[in-house]
Parts: C-alpha cells; structure tokens; sequence
C-alpha cells in the first residue's frame, strides 16, 4: 500500500478510518525492513490515536512521534523539536496522522514548507457512513477546509467506506458510486478502496480496486 513519496500524510474526517490506515501502512512498510516514523497529530480524539497503539508499533520497530501540545490555541499549535526530525533521510518511511480536528490540521500546517520542499503524498480518507461526510458533496466540501487549514493539497482518495464488525461485501460494494462521484467532485484519483479483513464471507473474492486492510482500531464497546 506504500506510495510514492517518502513521506505520507494521512487526512480526512472525524471517524473516517484515518489512524487504522495508518496503522496498517506503517506496519506494511516496517515489514518490507524499512525503518519507518509515525507521527500522530491527532490532538482533541482520545480514544482513535496512533498513540494508542504505541506498544503494537514498537514490537515492529516502528518508532512514534505523539506529541502533547500543552496550553496550544488552534491558531498558533507549537511543534515540538523531535518533530523535525521525520525530514532527515534516517526517519525512513513517514506516516503523520493528521487526526480529525481543526488543531491537528493546523498543527500540520505548520510543517507546510518543509513539507512541500520535501515531497509528500496526501491521502484524503473517506468514509460514507460517517456523519456530515455521507454525501460525495459534504465529503469534497470537508476536504477544501482542511486543504485551507494545514496548507497542504491531497494527492489521492482512498476509500475506508465500512461500518465496523458489520461491515460486508454489500456494504462494501455500495459505498463505490459515493467514492468514484468524490473522486470527480475533488479532481482527485481514487488510489483504492479498502476491505477489513474479516469482512468478506467464505469463497467471496476480494473485489477489483480493493485492498485488504487489518482492523486495529475498535469501537470502545467491542
């Protein structure tokens, strides 16, 4: 799942799926040798981190970057030194989980120039059965809001359309006309759409344009 760009921005949505996918293509990467850096920039959500899985990172060898931004006002978040560290070549592979809050998005817009002087891909993570991005049109709206915020433009959607443990093939295969519409609406290509592992049913073939993902993150009730 690896793209091109040595570092990769992770972006989109309260709820979207965001750190999942991060989770799975850090770990992806890590098990490809390379050495790889997660950064997580979600400040506001508690409980749907990168940190959160820092002892699963760790036994990959993947080092984290989680930085507590104390006293930090949305306009002016402070960057902590250690962040800098991901533009030096030994960081490896980078991951920074964007996170879905207005602070997190700004943070990461702080990094804008050096980001930009480095190359990155972007990935706009959507998710159709999530509040306020349900429609192609709210979800490309969402999208021009935090392209304002962290300064940043997105350079692929990946489709994360599921609903957790009840997520099926149908559920899968419904969520394609929202994430190719999207897609159009955003001027974006759609690099793929992902399929929970557990989600397809004895003998049910992984569809065209999907790619298998582990579910790490999960509801706090499972």
């Amino acid at each position: 799942m690896g793209e091109n760009k040595r570092i990769t921005v992770v972006c989109g949505h309260y709820g979207c799926g965001k750190t999942n996918l991060t989770l799975n293509l850090a770990l992806e990467a890590a098990g490809e040798g390379q050495p790889v850096t997660v950064v997580d920039l979600d400040i506001v959500n508690p409980y749907f981190r990168s940190s959160e899985y820092g002892e699963l990172l760790g036994e990959k060898g993947v080092r984290l970057i989680a930085p507590v931004f104390a006293n930090t006002t949305l306009d002016t978040p402070t960057l902590p030194p250690e962040i800098y560290s991901v533009f030096e070549p030994q960081a490896g592979r980078v991951f920074l989980d964007a996170g879905g809050d207005d602070a997190g998005v700004t943070a990461l817009g702080g990094l804008h120039a050096m980001l930009e002087e480095a190359g990155y891909d972007m990935l706009y993570v959507i998710n159709r059965y999530r509040v306020l991005s349900q429609t192609p049109e709210e979800t490309a709206a969402l999208l021009g809001e935090i392209q304002a915020a962290s300064r940043l433009r997105a350079t692929g959607l990946v489709n994360n359309s599921h609903l957790g443990v009840e997520t099926t093939l149908e559920t899968l295969e419904r969520a394609l006309p929202f994430a190719r519409k999207t897609a159009e609406l955003t001027h974006l290509p759609l690099l793929y759409s992902t399929a929970p592992d557990f989600a397809l049913g004895e003998g049910e073939a992984l569809p065209q344009g999907f790619r298998k993902v582990k579910r790490y993150v999960k509801f706090l009730w499972e």
